[in-house]
């Protein structure tokens, strides 16, 4: 069974979403041990596209951080449905 390149990144814009929430949740805690290898590694992977978004809006009151869930719902109600009807049209 051979997956279209639709489905391909559709799943990989569904695996990207979850590394954000996984990233944002790994922040709220002190990670230790292989833990933070794991959050280092997310931050490489998230901390890029998340950081087009910290750099539009503000923090809101208390300092707390909106940008990585405004990001995911880019990424879900904008990118994905994009790239998917882009990509089905294609015929790919």
């Amino acid at each position: 069974m051979s997956l279209s390149l639709t489905g391909v990144v559709d799943s990989l814009i569904s695996f990207y979403s979850l590394a954000i929430f996984v990233y944002v949740l790994m922040s709220w805690f002190r990670p230790t041990g292989v833990f933070y290898d794991i959050y280092r590694v997310l931050g490489q992977i998230c901390e890029p596209y998340i950081g087009l978004f910290r750099r539009i809006l503000p923090l809101a009151a208390g300092g707390l951080d909106f940008s990585p869930w405004v990001a995911i719902l880019v990424l879900q109600l904008l990118i994905r449905p994009g790239l998917v009807t882009l990509l089905g049209i294609a015929g790919l």
